[in-house]
Parts: structure tokens; C-alpha cells; sequence
């Protein structure tokens, strides 16, 4: 069960939303800079491969410190926060949109899990819909990317 609290501490808005600077930001050098649009792209993929590993991380350490977890919501936080860095690592392997349709799938698949785990992790009311919207736009941004390299093919 989550907690009522709907605002998040300044802190954790700051560096959330600060977070979506380099998605934004690579996104539209890469629409706006034709002649290196696969450079931009490329650095939007890392960045995003990075960022996704991250939020796996997330269910590792709310799987080592929430408290009353039942033992098999446990282990799945555990296996599951492995999982997007398993996803993000092959995505910096490939070029143009294959690499970001897997990280955009590994940010969907993340938010699913962050909704399983939040039901019995106590996670405070305002984590789910910061994800929500954190993740939209790093997912917007990438499929951006994606749609702009399918254009220049």
C-alpha cells in the first residue's frame, strides 16, 4: 500500500525532472542537426541505456530496505531490478531505431513492475505518477529519435 502523500520532496523533483534535460535536449539536436543526427542519437541511446539501469536499480534497493515485504515479492524486486540493465546493455550494441524501441519497451515493461511493486512495497503516493511522467517523456524522446532515424534511412 502506498502512502497519501501526493507532492515529492523538492529534492527528488529537482533531479527527476533535471534527469529529462539530456533526453530533451539530445532529442532535439538530433531533429535539429541533420548532419550529426546519428551522433545525437547514439548519445540519446547511452543516456537512456544509463537511465534505465538506474530505475532498475530502484527495485533492488526497495527489495533490500522495505520492510514487510512478503518473501517472494521480494525476490521478484530482486531478479527484476537486473533486468532493464540486461535490456539497455544489447540496446547500446545497435544502431538507430532497434536501440531505442528497446529502451522505450524497457521503460514501459519498468513502469509495469513499478506498479506490481508499489502495492506491497509502501511506496509514497507520489512516486507512481512521478514515474509516469518521467518515463513518458524519456519515451517520447527516444521514439522521437527513433521515428526522425527511420526518416533519414
Amino acid at each position: 500500500m502506498t502512502t497519501s502523500r501526493t507532492a515529492p520532496p523538492i529534492e527528488v523533483t529537482w533531479l527527476g525532472y533535471g534527469g529529462l534535460l539530456p533526453f530533451l535536449g539530445l532529442a532535439v539536436l538530433a531533429a535539429a542537426d541533420p548532419p550529426r543526427a546519428t551522433d545525437w542519437s547514439r548519445a540519446l541511446v547511452a543516456y537512456g541505456a544509463v537511465i534505465l539501469s538506474f530505475v532498475g536499480a530502484l527495485h533492488w534497493g526497495i527489495a533490500m530496505s522495505a520492510s514487510g515485504l512478503a518473501p517472494a515479492v521480494r525476490r521478484r524486486a530482486f531478479a527484476w531490478s537486473v533486468v532493464p540493465a540486461l535490456m539497455a546493455w544489447p540496446a547500446l550494441l545497435k544502431a538507430g531505431p532497434v536501440a531505442t524501441l528497446v529502451l522505450v519497451a524497457g521503460f514501459a515493461l519498468h513502469l509495469v513492475q513499478d506498479h506490481r511493486l508499489a502495492r506491497s512495497a509502501g511506496l509514497p503516493g507520489w512516486y507512481l505518477p512521478l514515474r509516469w511522467r518521467l518515463t513518458v517523456v524519456a519515451s517520447l524522446c527516444l521514439a522521437t529519435s527513433a521515428w526522425l532515424a527511420a526518416g533519414r534511412a
